[in-house]
């Protein structure tokens, strides 16, 4: 396998945001640079941000602060002076993840550097869309170019089987592979000592099951499902503790309504945790990992969990669920908060189960991420060998034209911007030249009259001296006559 690649990754966000996305491209880019050769992570600024401490480049480019909106600063990404820098990389392959700004990016990088364009498809991007627009014409329309822009690349990858099928529910017709995303934490548990520290802050009884949620606090993950089923829970006189750790746009809500269903005193609410070790901590202190999504296309918590032995509660059919089976590697249920909450009645009268198909998880569905990148790593040799081939098909579809629109006016600006700088040397050249004329000519001129200064003092000097010997002579004459 080659390990001399120069791959350019890039994503709509990155630290200090946090999500699977931006998990994925950190692990990527970290094992590139360890064990295949070169990347830079290219991504919109954020005045947060401090990337000095990554093992490889980070290039970022100017941005709007829509965080109130949609959580995250929203990239500009045609920008002539990073599209220069980029040139300038010689970059092997594009990797892009995610399918609108930073594919538009990399096509229009493509454009400039004839390098092949790979698509990770991550998220449910109908689910967005819907989200954000509200009118059924324009959601159609908004579908439409999102695929336009997915079908532009030279090769398309999901993160499961049930993302591919959404990728089709949208009208993508082109093939793609599945390649999944890896865990970057090692099988097995962390010491007892950092599981005390992380929790203590929380009421959890020993011997009371306690119940973890990691992510996004918005509501299509699932999370109403699971605090009706608490509500139930309770109302049978089950005890327990649940957790959710993360942030997002639907938090105070989600605060808000657990606290109309009186579960404040059982439910708690913790803030995002970067350090791996410290939240490896609470999948190691939890009996159960609750993610009701139908929402997320992986489910990298699912497999997070799994490495620390800790069983998920999930939605048969979602693409969490995959390769998750009932009673061994997982426990499925229906989308609903009943069938969850009898589900975990169930499982509370035998919690001995807990540790059986935790254990199961941890064999069955964990993948490191050394795994998943090398997977990866191969596939880049066969997409740049195509590409070099030109087995790939062209682009010359209407968004096609923008993009190389878009590309040459960059580069025409490019230009641009080189002949007024080699202007503007010219002028500074001539201005340093005539300052320097006219700095000499001051200094001749200023020596002249200090030479005339010196000239006329003498002069008068000798003046002086004539006319006191003239004076003194005069006096003698007057002394001789008196």
């Amino acid at each position: 396998m080659a390990e001399n690649f120069n791959i350019c990754l890039i994503n709509d966000s990155f630290p200090p945001e946090i999500d699977g996305v931006v998990n994925a491209v950190l692990n990527y880019a970290d094992i590139i640079t360890r064990a295949y050769g070169r990347c830079t992570v290219v991504t919109p600024d954020n005045p947060e941000a401090d990337d000095s401490g990554y093992a490889f480049p980070v290039l970022r480019y100017p941005s709007v602060d829509l965080t109130k909106l949609v959580g995250y600063y929203a990239g500009f990404p045609f920008s002539p002076e990073v599209q220069k820098k980029l040139v300038a990389e010689r970059f092997d392959l594009i990797h892009t993840h995610c399918p609108i700004t930073s594919t538009m990016l990399a096509r229009s990088l493509r454009d400039r550097i004839d390098a092949p364009v790979v698509l990770t498809y991550h998220t449910k991007f109908d689910i967005d869309i819907a989200n954000a627009v509200s009118n059924k014409l324009l959601q159609e329309e908004a579908k439409r170019l999102l695929v336009q822009n997915i079908a532009a690349c030279d090769e398309v990858w999901t993160v499961s089987r049930g993302a591919g099928e959404n990728l089709r529910s949208l009208g993508f017709e082109g093939d793609y592979i599945v390649m999944p995303n890896g865990v970057d934490f090692p099988r097995g548990r962390v010491e007892q000592r950092l599981i005390d520290e992380v929790t203590a802050p929380f009421d959890l009884p020993a011997g009371v099951p306690v119940f973890l949620f990691v992510g996004r606090m918005m509501w299509y993950k699932g999370i109403r499902i699971i605090l009706n089923a608490l509500k139930t829970l309770r109302d049978a006189g089950q005890d327990f503790r649940m957790v959710f750790v993360g942030a997002g746009g639907d938090r105070e809500e989600i605060v808000a309504y657990t606290e109309a269903l009186a579960l404040t005193d059982k439910v708690f609410f913790a803030e995002p945790i970067h350090d791996r070790t410290r939240i490896r901590a609470w999948y190691c202190r939890a009996d159960l990992f609750l993610f009701p999504s139908t929402f997320d296309t992986n489910g990298l918590v699912v497999h997070e969990a799994a490495a620390c032995a800790l069983a998920s509660v999930l939605i048969a059919g979602s693409c969490a669920a995959e390769d998750t089976v009932d009673g061994v590697s997982g426990f499925l249920i229906e989308e609903n908060a009943a069938s969850m909450a009898a589900k975990l009645l169930e499982l509370c009268r035998t919690p001995e189960i807990f540790k059986t198909v935790g254990e199961g998880a941890q064999r069955d569905l964990y993948i490191s991420w050394d795994e998943a990148v090398q997977r990866a790593a191969a596939r880049y040799e066969v997409v740049i060998e195509n590409y070099r081939a030109g087995k790939y098909p062209r682009h010359t579809g209407l968004s096609d034209d923008l993009i190389h629109s878009i590309a040459a006016s960059m580069d025409d600006y490019n230009r641009s911007r080189e002949r007024q700088k080699a202007r503007m040397r010219d002028l500074t050249e001539s201005t340093q030249r005539l300052v320097n004329e006219l700095r000499n000519e001051g200094q001749r001129r200023l020596g002249e009259l200090q030479n005339l200064g010196a000239d006329f003092e003498h002069e008068q000097n000798r003046i002086t001296a004539e006319l006191k010997t003239r004076f003194d002579e005069l006096a003698k004459y007057w002394d001789r006559f008196m």
